[in-house]
Parts: structure tokens; C-alpha cells; sequence
């Protein structure tokens, strides 16, 4: 449907690295820099049974894979476009100390964050996780229902914008699609909001940078269910502390204070936004 065709084994020897640019401080304490890129290695396609969803991606680290500029993220790599900026989506663990739950990328009016999460070897989790999904919308007062969309079964929602009314005093929703696909030994989740949610040449979008990512599940052992590590380049994160910094004087001189996300899956919460 979109995407690049895998390319012949013979093809790779053709490919030449990526000049990767230093990331820089930009305006207003954002990190901007260019695109972290880390070459695909082809090996033998994994055959599970589920990756009909993903004929045309997202992609194993061990497959052959399109030939696009990723940004590498540890467990994912993530396409970038010029334009677009990353959100690196951030919670408090039980000791108090933060940590990455998602990254978030940010085209235009639309939005996409994904997780990747470890699986079990010979059946998929996102079965699971959409009921667990459902049953947290209908807790929140939003309302969902299934759809078959490019990767399979999807999730589409009408979400609760919390302190938000119309001048008729109802309730203000949100539209979101919740998307996943399993993989081998993986499960990336996607969750998109604003005009990727509703407009279908956006949706077309959104889903080809989502069918572009590249999943690195590695060797080591995780429970399946655990979210993958994402890391971020350490002269990256060094830029994002001093935005971080920068941001933080300008509430204390406004007096505010930033918003936090919602159970991880909206794109608040999210530190030193970088652009492509």
C-alpha cells in the first residue's frame, strides 16, 4: 500500500552510510539536529504468523528493510521528516526518578506516539492490550469501538478533554486511533491524535512513518509485557537538560507550571522536543 519494496540482498552492498549532522540548541530551548541513522543489516524474515499486518512494515532489526533516515532510539528507529519534531515522552517511577515511557513524534496537526513492548515468542499481545484499552476508555467516560485498518484491528476513540466544555456546557472529546502490531518477540503500539485521527490523507501519512519503524528487540531477556528500552544520544540528552532548564526559568518567571500526560498515551509529558 505504501513504502518501499525490500530490497535484494545484492542491493546492500550498493548502500552507503549517511552523513549524520551535530544535533544544535534552537530557539525557544528547543534541540534541534539531524537524523541519527543507523544502517539496516538484512537477515532471514521472521515468519509468525501475525506479520501479515506488517507485509510492508514496521520492521525487525533482522529483516530487510526500507532505506530511510531513522533516528536510533535503542529499541526503535524511528523515521524522521524534515519539518517534524520528536517528543521524548517522560514519567516519575516508584522511587521518583523519570523515565522514558514513549517518544512522540509531531507532524503538523497530527500526532503519534509510539512503545515497544516485549512479547511472548508464539502469540501476539495486542488482542490483550485492546481490551485493556477499551476497558480504561470506558472507565475515563470516552467511548470506542473496533475497526480493520491498515495493520488489522485498531482501536477508535472519542476521549474525554478533561476541564474542556462547549459555550452549551457538554463535554469536549477528542478523536484518537490506538494501533498495534505484533511483531517477532515484540509489539509496537501506536497512539495518533489530531488530523491523523480523522483526515484520511493525514491518516495515510501518519501510518506510512509508523510502517517505517524499525524494532530492535535484542537478546536480553525482558517479560513479555515490559516496555523495550528507548534511549536517547547522550550529547542529545545534554542539549534536552539545558532546554529543560530553559523552560523551567521561563514557568517560574510566568508563574505556571507545565501539563502532564495522560496514562502515558498523550503527547504531554514530553521533554526537549526536537525537530528534523
Amino acid at each position: 500500500m505504501f513504502g518501499r519494496r525490500r530490497k535484494k540482498r545484492d542491493q546492500e552492498t550498493d548502500r552507503t552510510a549517511k552523513e549524520t549532522p551535530e544535533p544544535r540548541l534552537g530557539a525557544a530551548g528547543a534541540v534541534s539536529f539531524g537524523n541519527e541513522i543507523e544502517p539496516e543489516r538484512p537477515a532471514a524474515p521472521s515468519a509468525k504468523a501475525a506479520d501479515r499486518h506488517r507485509a510492508n512494515g514496521p520492521w525487525d532489526s533482522h529483516e530487510d528493510v526500507p532505506d530511510l533516515q531513522r533516528m536510533d532510539l535503542g529499541s526503535i528507529r524511528l523515521p524522521v521528516q524534515q519539518g517534524s519534531q520528536i517528543q521524548v515522552n517522560l514519567a516519575k517511577d516508584a522511587q521518583g526518578k523519570q523515565r522514558i515511557i514513549g517518544v512522540t513524534l509531531v507532524l503538523g496537526k497530527t500526532w503519534l506516539q509510539v512503545r515497544p513492548f516485549a512479547a511472548p515468542k508464539t502469540s501476539g499481545l495486542w488482542d490483550e492490550r485492546r481490551a485493556e484499552i477499551r476497558e480504561q476508555i470506558a472507565k475515563e467516560g470516552g467511548r470506542s469501538e473496533e475497526h480493520e485498518g491498515t495493520f488489522g484491528t485498531e482501536i477508535k476513540a472519542l476521549l474525554p478533554v478533561k476541564g474542556r466544555t462547549t459555550e452549551e456546557g457538554k463535554q469536549v472529546a477528542e478523536p484518537v486511533r490506538f494501533i498495534g502490531v505484533d511483531g517477532p518477540r515484540w509489539l509496537l503500539h501506536g497512539v495518533i491524535r489530531g488530523e491523523g485521527a480523522i483526515r484520511p490523507e493525514k491518516m495515510g501519512e501518519v501510518e506510512q512513518i509508523f510502517a517505517g519503524i524499525v524494532v530492535v528487540r535484542g537478546d536480553q531477556p525482558v517479560p513479555p509485557g515490559d516496555m523495550l528500552t528507548i534511549t536517547v544520544p547522550k550529547k542529545v540528552q545534554e542539549q534536552m537538560a539545558e532546554a529543560a532548564k530553559t523552560r523551567a526559568a521561563q514557568r517560574a518567571a510566568n508563574g505556571g507550571a507545565a501539563g502532564g500526560s495522560v496514562n502515558g498515551d498523550a503527547p504531554g509529558g514530553a521533554a526537549g522536543p526536537t525537530q528534523a
